[in-house]
């Protein structure tokens, strides 16, 4: 009797720990998500109101021509965002895989700007980048009088360099993930084709690169949802501007829900991100979770 007591306690103590977390998450992350559809659903304005107007925030949020250049600059940078850092990722990955010296410190070079918050990495950039200030200067007083580098308040060339120090600060990451693939793959077929006559880089593209498709579509996935979520970076570099050309949905909404006082229609907006991030993961975790 004693032994089953202690057999029941011993199972059931781990529940007991992990329940209050589970608790925690359904009703501040879950419940949370459900309040800000209902909210999106409503006509608040400063404060929730539960006036249900239906659909009619999500109809004029589609209407509206800033919503749709939130999207297109979300475009722009995402796209970008993802294939630079996969790409710069990949060669840093192997240049790393070549067991040169002094690979530690060359990994916590790389790896050392995420260990950064984006408020420090767009405080950086903001001023690196500052034709006032910072590259720009720096370059007119070694005697170059006719550089230029003001793309940060260029309306048409801020929104790259949102993509540049966000770059600078994921790359590592991507690295990281590529590097431990690399580390995976089983030598001895790369020493087969090497003996079978295979150049370095038909290996790389035809063995090894096929290899890490598990890896590079994880690195997309984590990448896309940073890149969707990508907030307090634009704040401190740009603030959205100059006028709009760096606005994202996460600005949009941000500006909607607490500047402009139309908590429904930032609520609205919201949503639809979440739903951009769910179109991705969900496929994802689906095809993970029926691996395992």
């Amino acid at each position: 009797m004693m032994k089953s007591k202690l057999k029941y306690l011993e199972n059931s103590i781990p529940k007991f720990v992990v329940t209050p977390t589970f608790l925690i998450m359904i009703i501040f992350v879950y419940g949370f998500i459900m309040w800000n559809f209902v909210l999106s659903l409503t006509n608040s304005k400063l404060l929730p109101m539960y006036n249900f107007v239906g659909f009619k925030q999500y109809i004029e949020l589609f209407g509206s021509s800033k919503w749709w250049l939130a999207l297109e600059n979300l475009f722009i940078f995402s796209s970008l965002f993802i294939a630079s850092c996969i790409a710069i990722g990949l060669l840093l990955a192997i240049f790393i895989d070549q067991k040169i010296r002094f690979e530690g410190v060359f990994r916590t070079i790389y790896l050392y700007p995420m260990a950064l918050s984006f408020i420090a990495t767009g405080t950086i950039w903001q001023w690196m980048l500052n034709p006032g200030l910072g590259l720009q200067k720096f370059v007119v007083e070694m005697g170059f009088k006719n550089f230029t580098f003001d793309w940060l308040v260029d309306t048409k060339m801020a929104i790259y360099t949102i993509v540049i120090a966000a770059v600078w600060q994921s790359t590592g990451f991507v690295m990281i993930l590529l590097l431990a693939g690399l580390r995976g793959i089983n030598g001895e077929v790369i020493n087969a084709a090497k003996i079978d006559g295979a150049s370095m880089p038909k290996i790389y593209w035809k063995i090894i690169i096929p290899q890490l498709r598990p890896v590079f579509f994880s690195s997309i996935i984590i990448l896309l949802h940073i890149a969707i979520k990508t907030f307090d970076l634009v704040v401190v570099m740009t603030k959205g501007g100059p006028g709009y050309s760096t606005i994202l949905p996460s600005i949009f909404m941000y500006q909607y829900s607490f500047s402009r006082n139309k908590l429904a229609y930032g609520a609205s907006s919201a949503m639809i991100m979440l739903l951009f991030v769910m179109i991705f993961v969900v496929p994802y975790l689906y095809n993970e979770l029926r691996k395992r």
